[in-house]
C-alpha cells in the first residue's frame, strides 16, 4: 500500500522537535511491504498547500497523521494544536483513507475523531498494531476487532497493546540536518513505560506501567549511526527518566565510554537515582547537563504532586552536580493542589540555596483525561464531567490563582538564572529565533548564563 506519513507538529518553541514516533513506524511498515512517503509540517508556511501538494505527488492509499501535543502546555496563553490538526485532516478526506495516531492523539482519541472527522483511529504504540490495521484495510477483516482502534462514532475501543520490543528508528523519510541547524541537536530513546505516579503525568497512561530497555548494543549503533550518517554532535535522551533503572543507565554509558563516541548529551533524570558513581560515567559518557522534574522546593507540594523523592534528595543531587561542575536546571510547576504563596516561596527560597544553571517554572498544571489530577480537580469543583479537556485547561488552586502571575514574576525577576516560559521571563520567541542564529548545541536553558540581568519578553515586540 502506498501511504503517506504526516508530522502535524508545527511548534518551534524553545527548539523543534524531531518527529521520532513516525520514525519507530517507518522500518516496520517497510518491512511490511508498504511504500513511504512522509511530510513534515515543521517547517512548512503553508500547511494545507504543503499536503495538498504531497498527495498529488505521491497520491496515496492511506495517510497517517501523527499528532504529537494537543497543544503548547503554557498558561495563560495556551494554543491549542486542534484546529490545525483538523485542517490537515481535511485536505486530506475524500483522497485517501486518513488514520490519526500520535501521543496526542492517543490521549483523547474519541474526542479529537469527533471533533476532526478522520476515517480511523489508533490509539498507542503503533509498530505491530499499525501493520495489521493496513493489513485489514486490504483483507476487508473487522476494524473494531483490532487492539487500539477507534472508529467514527465509537464511544469504546478495545485497549491497546504495548510493543514488546522497541526496534531503531529510521530517519532517513525526515531532514535531520534540518533539525539540528535549528535545533541544535537530535533526539534518541532508550526506553519506555514509567512506574512512577505523579498525579498529572500521562506516561503511564501512553505507554504503560512496566518499563521496557531497548538493548544497549541497538542504543549504541543508532548513536554511531548518528554521528557518522548525520554529523550529529549532541543528543538529547527523550527518555522520561534517563538515570532510572539506574544499572542500565550505568551499563550505556559504559558502552559509550568503550566505543569513543564523540558526542555531547543531555537528559532528564530522578533526583532519587543519582549517585557520584553513576554522574562520573554520565560526565565521561559525554553528558554535560541534566533536568530535574522536581516540580517543587515545599515538601508539602512533593507529596501533594506524589513526587517519588523529597527535598533533602534534590538537595543532595543538585549538591553532587555543583560539585561535578555539571550544568543542571530545575523544572518547576506552580499552582498545583494545595498551592499557597508560602509553598510558591518555599520554591524559590530552596532554588536560591541550591543555585542551579537555570529554574524552568511553568505557572498552572495541565489537565489531561484519567489521571490523578483530573479526578482532584472534579472532587474540587475546578471542572465538571462535560468541561472540554480538549482546550488547553489548567489546575490553578484557587487560593493562589488570582495572584500567582503576579508573585511568580516579581521574584522571577529578581533572579538572573529563572526562565518563565508562560510569562516570557528570560524567554520569548524572537529571542529564540535570535539564539538559533548562532547555531546553539544542546538546551538553551545552558546559555542562560550570559545574562547579565532578568528581562521579561526578551526581544519581543509589541510590549
Amino acid at each position: 500500500m502506498k501511504l503517506l506519513l504526516i508530522s502535524a507538529n508545527r511548534e518551534r518553541c524553545p527548539y523543534p522537535v524531531f518527529p521520532i514516533g513516525l520514525a519507530f513506524l517507518a522500518g516496520p511498515l517497510e518491512r511490511a511491504g508498504h511504500h513511504l512517503a512522509a511530510l513534515d509540517l515543521c517547517f512548512e508556511a503553508d500547511p494545507v498547500a504543503a499536503v495538498t501538494a504531497a498527495l498529488a505527488a505521491h497520491t496515496p492509499e492511506a495517510v497517517v497523521i501523527s499528532l504529537r501535543n494537543l497543544d503548547n502546555v503554557t498558561w495563560p496563553e495556551g494554543v491549542s494544536y486542534l484546529p490545525a490538526l483538523c485542517e490537515v485532516v481535511a485536505a486530506c478526506k475524500g483522497r485517501a483513507t486518513v488514520i490519526l495516531g500520535g501521543s496526542g492523539f492517543s490521549l483523547m482519541p474519541v474526542e479529537i475523531m469527533a471533533a476532526c472527522q478522520a476515517d480511523i483511529g489508533l490509539v498507542g504504540e503503533g509498530e505491530e498494531l499499525l501493520p495489521r490495521l493496513l493489513d485489514s484495510l486490504v483483507t476487508g477483516a473487522p476494524l473494531a476487532e483490532l487492539p487500539g482502534v477507534v472508529l467514527p462514532g465509537a464511544l469504546r475501543f478495545l485497549p491497546p497493546q504495548t510493543v514488546s520490543k522497541i526496534g531503531t528508528p529510521d530517519r532517513r523519510l525526515f531532514d535531520v540536518a534540518r533539525y539540528l541547524k535549528e535545533g541544535g541537536m537530535a533526539n534518541l530513546q532508550t526506553k519506555r513505560g514509567c512506574p512512577f505516579g505523579c498525579v498529572y503525568c500521562t506516561y503511564p497512561l501512553l505507554e504503560g506501567q512496566l518499563m521496557r530497555l531497548r538493548p544497549v548494543d541497538e542504543v549504541i549503533a543508532e548513536m554511531k549511526g548518528l554521528v557518522t550518517d548525520h554529523g550529529v554532535s549532541y543528543l538529547y535522551f527523550v527518555d522520561d527518566i534517563f538515570n532510572y533503572p539506574a544499572e542500565f543507565a550505568a551499563q550505556l554509558c559504559k558502552a559509550m565510554i568503550a566505543e569513543k563516541i564523540a558526542i555531547n548529551w543531555s537528559a532528564f533524570v530522578n533526583p532519587d537515582f543519582i549517585m557520584p558513581q553513576l554522574l562520573e560515567l554520565m560526565q565521561r559518557a559525554g553528558c554535560d547537563g541534566v533536568e530535574f522534574g522536581t516540580d517543587s522546593g515545599s515538601p508539602a507540594m512533593l507529596k501533594n504532586l506524589r513526587k517519588s523523592f523529597n527535598v533533602e534528595q534534590v538537595r543532595s543531587a543538585s549538591r553532587m552536580c555543583r560539585e561535578a561542575a555539571l550544568d543542571f536546571a530545575h523544572y518547576l510547576l506552580f499552582g498545583g493542589p494545595g498551592e499557597t504563596e508560602a509553598t510558591v516561596r518555599e520554591s524559590f527560597r530552596l532554588m536560591d540555596e541550591l543555585a542551579p544553571t537555570a529554574v524552568i517554572a511553568m505557572n498552572g498544571i495541565r489537565v489531561y483525561p484519567n489521571t490523578a489530577l483530573q479526578r482532584t480537580a472534579l472532587e474540587e469543583g475546578l471542572i465538571t464531567p462535560e468541561t472540554d479537556l480538549l482546550l488547553p485547561v489548567f489546575y490553578l488552586n484557587p487560593v493562589i490563582r488570582d495572584q500567582l502571575a503576579e508573585l511568580v514574576t516579581a521574584e522571577a525577576m529578581q533572579r538572573t538564572n529563572w526562565i518563565v516560559p508562560g510569562l516570557e521571563v528570560n524567554i520569548s520567541p524572537a529571542m529564540l529565533e535570535a539564539m538559533r542564529i548562532f547555531a546553539v548545541r544542546g538546551p538553551l536553558w545552558k546559555q542562560i548564563k550570559r545574562l547579565g540581568r532578568s528581562h521579561q519578553h526578551p526581544l519581543a515586540t509589541g510590549h
